[in-house]
C-alpha cells in the first residue's frame, strides 16, 4: 500500500501537468530570483560605494 500511494501521486502529476507548462513556471521562478538578486547586488554595491567615497558629512 505503501508503494500505491507515491505512484499514484507521480501519475496525477504527470496527466495533470503538462512538462511545457513545468518548465515555464521555472523559468518565471528562476527569473524573478535573479531580478531580485541583481536589484539587491546593485543596492549593496551603491551603498558600500557611498560610505567608502562619500565620507562623514557631518
Amino acid at each position: 500500500m505503501k508503494k500505491i500511494i507515491p505512484m499514484a501521486f507521480i501519475a496525477t502529476l504527470c496527466t495533470t501537468l503538462s512538462s511545457c507548462e513545468l518548465i515555464e513556471g521555472i523559468f518565471k521562478t528562476g527569473m524573478w530570483t535573479g531580478i531580485i538578486l541583481v536589484v539587491i547586488i546593485i543596492a549593496l554595491l551603491g551603498w558600500l560605494i557611498s560610505k567608502l567615497f562619500g565620507g562623514n558629512k557631518e
